[in-house]
C-alpha cells in the first residue's frame, strides 16, 4: 500500500504510472503475441480473424473492465479518506456488481457473437476462424474480469507494482502456451484464445491470493459480506458511467472495422498489425491518465486540493513530451515493426504500404489523445463521471463519421482518420469541464469539504 496524498506529486507520479505502465505494457503483449504468432503462422487471413474479433471483444469485455475502473475510484477516495472499513465495503460491492455483470455480458456475447460478426460485413474468408477466436475469449470472460477486478482494487490503495509482477507472470505462461498450441498442436486461432485465456487465468487467481495474504486492507472478512443499497447506489454511479464509455467508444470502433471490413483483407489485417504498434505506443499517455485518476481521488479524499492541480500541471508535461516523441518515431520508424510481424511476400507488402498511411494519420496527433487521456481520467477521479461518457458520445459520432462516410471517399485513409476525429470531439466535451473543475479546485482551500457539484453528482 502506498499514499499518494504525501510527497512530490511528480515523483509520486512517475513511480506510481512506471509498473502501470510496465503493465499495460505486458498486457498488450497478449494482443502482440497474438498477433506475431498467428501472423507468422497461420496467415493474413488468421490474423484478419483475430484482429477483427480483438475490436469485438473489446466491445464486450470493454464494459466490465470500465466498471471495476470506475468503482477503484471510490475506493482510492475512502483510502485517502483514512476510511479502511469502507474500503473493505467498496470491495465487497465491487465483487458482487461485478460478477452479476460479468455473468450477463457473458451469456450475450456467446449467443450472439456470430450474429454480430455478420452484422459487421465481416469476409466470408475469415468468418469461421473469428467465430471461434471470439467464443472462447467471451466464454471465459471471468478469467479476464478476475484480474481486472483485483489490479483495480490494488491500484486504489496505491499498490501499482504487484499487478506489473503477476501480468508478467501471465504473460509468460501465454508466448508459452500460444506457441505449444498453436506451433506445435496446430490448433490454430483456437490455441491462440485457449492461450490467452488460461494465462488470464493465473494472472486473476495469483492476484486474489496476494490480496488475501499481503493486502490487510483489501482482505474481506465474512462480516463484510453485506452490502446496502446505497453503497451498490454509489458504486453503480461511479461504475457504469464508465463502463458505458468504454463500449461507447468501442461502438465507434466496432463501426469503424464495420467500414474498413468491406475494403478487403489486406486493410483489415494492416489495421490490426498496426493498432498493435499504436497501442504500445500510447501506452504511457494512458498509464499517466490512469495514474491521475487514483492520485486525484485520493487527495480529494484527504481534502488536498492544491496537490490535484500541481499533479495535473506535471503531469501534461510528462505526457505531453511522450506523444511528441512517439509521433516522430512511429511515422519515421513504425513500418519496419510490420515487417518483421508479417514477414516479406507480395501481398504483405500490400499491407505494409497501407500500414505507412495508417501510421501518419493516426501518429501525428498525439499530443490530443495525451491531454485527452489526462483531463478524462482526472474528471473521473474527481468524481465526474457524466462527462467522459458525453465525451465517449462525441468519440462515437466521430468513428461513425468516419466509417459510414470517409470511407465511401477516402478509401483507408478515411477509415484511419475516425481515431485523430474521436480525440478532437472527445476534447470538446472534456475541456469545458476541466476548466469548470480546474476553477473549482483553485478557490478551495486545503481541508474544506468538497462543493458536492465538483463531484459531478
Amino acid at each position: 500500500m502506498h499514499s499518494l496524498t504525501e510527497g512530490k506529486p511528480l515523483k509520486l507520479i512517475i513511480f506510481f504510472t512506471i509498473p502501470l505502465l510496465l503493465g499495460n505494457l505486458f498486457q498488450q503483449l497478449y494482443t502482440l503475441t497474438d498477433t506475431v504468432i498467428v501472423g507468422r503462422t497461420l496467415g493474413v487471413n488468421a490474423l484478419a480473424a483475430v484482429s477483427l474479433a480483438t475490436t469485438l471483444n473489446w466491445l464486450l469485455v470493454g464494459f466490465a473492465q470500465g466498471f471495476t475502473a470506475g468503482t477503484a475510484i471510490i475506493t482510492a477516495k475512502r483510502f485517502g479518506a483514512g476510511d479502511l472499513r469502507g474500503v473493505r465495503q467498496s470491495m465487497v460491492t465491487t465483487i458482487i456488481c461485478t460478477a452479476a455483470l460479468t455473468a450477463i455480458m457473458t451469456f450475450i456475447a456467446v449467443v450472439f457473437n456470430k450474429e454480430i460478426l455478420q452484422l459487421m460485413q465481416t469476409p466470408q474468408a475469415v468468418m469461421e476462424q473469428a467465430n471461434i477466436f471470439l467464443t472462447i475469449l467471451l466464454g471465459f470472460m471471468f478469467t479476464t474480469m478476475s484480474y481486472n477486478l483485483a489490479a483495480n482494487a490494488m491500484r486504489a490503495v496505491g499498490n501499482s507494482r504487484a499487478p506489473l509482477i503477476f501480468l508478467i507472470v501471465a504473460v509468460f505462461f501465454n508466448i508459452v502456451l500460444e506457441l505449444l498450441f498453436v506451433v506445435v498442436f496446430s490448433w490454430g486461432v483456437a490455441g491462440a484464445a485457449f492461450a490467452t485465456v488460461i494465462a488470464q487465468l493465473i494472472s486473476g487467481a495469483i492476484s486474489f491470493v496476494y490480496i488475501y495474504r499481503v493486502l490487510p486492507v483489501l482482505q474481506v472478512h465474512r462480516q463484510d459480506w453485506h452490502t446496502s443499497w446505497s453503497d451498490i447506489k454509489e458504486h453503480l454511479h461511479s461504475g457504469l458511467p464508465m463502463a458505458f464509455q468504454n463500449s461507447i467508444i468501442a461502438i465507434g470502433a466496432v463501426i469503424l472495422q464495420t467500414a474498413l471490413n468491406t475494403l478487403g483483407t489486406d486493410s483489415v489485417a494492416s489495421s490490426g498489425a498496426a493498432s498493435r504498434i499504436d497501442q504500445l505506443a500510447t501506452l504511457p499517455m494512458m498509464s499517466v491518465g490512469i495514474t491521475m485518476a487514483t492520485f486525484t481521488a485520493q487527495n480529494l479524499g484527504a481534502k488536498k486540493y492544491s496537490r490535484i492541480l500541481e499533479g495535473v500541471k506535471q503531469a501534461l508535461f510528462v505526457s505531453g513530451s511522450w506523444a511528441v516523441l512517439m509521433s516522430i518515431l512511429e511515422i519515421n520508424f513504425g513500418h519496419y515493426l510490420i515487417q518483421f510481424i508479417l514477414g516479406a511476400g507480395s501481398q504483405q507488402n500490400n499491407v505494409l504500404a497501407l500500414s505507412r498511411t495508417y501510421f501518419l494519420v493516426n501518429g501525428g496527433p498525439y499530443i490530443l489523445l495525451a491531454t485527452l487521456f489526462l483531463i478524462r481520467y482526472t474528471l473521473q477521479g474527481l468524481g465526474n463521471a457524466s462527462v467522459p461518457t458525453v465525451a465517449g458520445i462525441f468519440e462515437l459520432s466521430m468513428r461513425a463519421f468516419a466509417g459510414l462516410v470517409l470511407v465511401g471517399l477516402f478509401g483507408y485513409t478515411g477509415a484511419v482518420l475516425g481515431s485523430p476525429l474521436a480525440w478532437a470531439g472527445s476534447l470538446l466535451a472534456l475541456t469545458p469541464a476541466w476548466f469548470s473543475a480546474r476553477r473549482k479546485l483553485t478557490k478551495l482551500k486545503d481541508g474544506q469539504e468538497v462543493d458536492i457539484h465538483l463531484e459531478g453528482r
